[in-house]
């Protein structure tokens, strides 16, 4: 049976509040002066196998090498790419993934990105935390320490983070609720870039706050 115009902006509407009033409640209601962070990916950090949008907000995985100039804050051996924006108090933002798999998730800008090692991949060092997705399951990590989380795989990921008090939050979004993932405490040092590590034949996309 197909819906009204009217029945559709009211379901829309619905989902909107709920997604809000969850956002209210994640931090035992003093969230709500959290920010929506609208995000742009950085094109000096993207990987050569990455290709970024005009308006920079959706990266993609490319087989073949693009051409970005030199630069010394480019990943030059894994497919990761940072976004220009980081955070240093409360935030709140959201992303759509497609295909094979990502990675999503904040790192310290010191993490390593010139050398064909292990550890400067996102989740395996100190320097940062993420959500690995992929079409069967979700994995957090941090420091090679890596945690299976048994629950079906949504394509749309929220992140929440309190670098005062220490908190980092991966949620799965879907039809306008939000269900937590993984709940990462540390003692944030410096502030956390939001960082993509794009899996062969994917993207990730940042999505609109409304």
């Amino acid at each position: 049976e197909l819906k009204s115009d009217k029945e559709i902006r009211r379901e829309l509407a619905c989902n909107r509040f709920r997604r809000h009033l969850t956002l209210f409640l994640l931090c035992f209601n003093c969230v709500s002066s959290a920010d929506y962070y609208q995000l742009t990916l950085d094109p000096n950090t993207a990987n050569t196998h990455l290709y970024l949008s005009e308006d920079n907000t959706k990266v993609t995985w490319s087989e073949e090498k693009q051409k970005h100039p030199h630069h010394p804050d480019r990943f030059d051996c894994w497919p990761q790419v940072l976004c220009v924006e980081c955070a240093s108090g409360r935030g709140y933002w959201e992303v759509q993934w497609t295909g094979n798999g990502a990675q999503i998730g904040v790192t310290y800008k010191g993490i390593g990105r010139k050398r064909n090692i292990i550890d400067f991949v996102l989740g395996n060092n100190d320097k940062s935390w993420v959500l690995s997705c992929t079409n069967k399951r979700y994995t957090v990590s941090h420091n090679k320490t890596h945690t299976e989380i048994p629950v079906p795989p949504s394509s749309r990921v929220g992140v929440y983070v309190d670098c005062v008090s220490g908190a980092l939050s991966f949620y799965s979004v879907s039809s306008g609720e939000l269900t937590l993932l993984y709940k990462f405490t540390s003692t944030f040092t410096e502030p956390l870039c939001p960082a993509f590590w794009v899996g062969v034949d994917s993207s990730v996309f940042l999505c609109e706050m409304e």
